[in-house]
Formats: structure tokens, C-alpha cells, sequence
């Protein structure tokens, strides 16, 4: 995500493993593109919209979401406050990446 988005937006806290855990602090616009692995989404502060495929979903703190690897996801109109868990994990294209074959 680090190279996303503006410097200073991204900080990785904890990597593990195919685990990485960061605060996202988006500023103006959420310059977000799909990413490769599956991701958990946790609101630390703030409120806005976030915008899952074609879904505008309400959100503020204490809200989670998941994004499976490959969606298209971003905030959109959220307050300058919005802090943001995010936990990147498994493999490149998802968990179920390889439940087809």
C-alpha cells in the first residue's frame, strides 16, 4: 500500500509471515488501487464512506471490513480524522485464490 499512497499516509507496524499490519491516514484523496493479498479493515477514528465494488457503505469507529484480493475499494468523504487498521494477509490473489484448481 506504501507506494499507493502519498508519503506519510502508510505506516507498516507489524510484519509476520504473508501478515503485514499498518495505520492508513488517507488525506484529501483516497488514492487506494486493488491490492494483491486479502485485507481486514478496522476504523480507529474519523467517519466517511467507503466504497467496496459497487457498495457505499457508512463508517466510523469500531467498523470492519473485508476486502477480498483483487476489489476495488476506497474512502470517499471522510473526515480529516479517519485513522484506519489495515491487516494484509495470505497469499498473492486471496485465500481462495487456488480454490479452483
Amino acid at each position: 500500500m506504501a507506494n499507493q499512497v502519498a508519503v506519510g499516509e502508510y505506516q507498516e507496524m507489524l510484519r509476520h509471515g504473508t501478515m503485514s499490519v499498518g495505520l492508513y491516514t488517507p488525506k484529501d484523496v483516497d488514492k487506494q488501487k486493488p491490492h494483491h493479498q486479502d485485507e481486514v479493515y478496522i476504523i480507529a477514528s474519523g467517519t466517511g464512506t467507503f466504497l467496496l465494488g459497487d457498495d457505499r457503505i457508512s463508517c466510523g469507529a469500531g467498523d470492519t471490513f473485508f476486502v477480498g484480493a483483487g476489489a476495488r475499494h476506497r474512502f470517499v468523504e471522510f473526515s480529516e480524522d479517519l485513522a484506519v487498521w489495515v491487516i494484509f494477509y495470505g497469499p498473492p490473489g486471496g485465500e481462495h485464490a487456488h480454490d479452483a484448481e
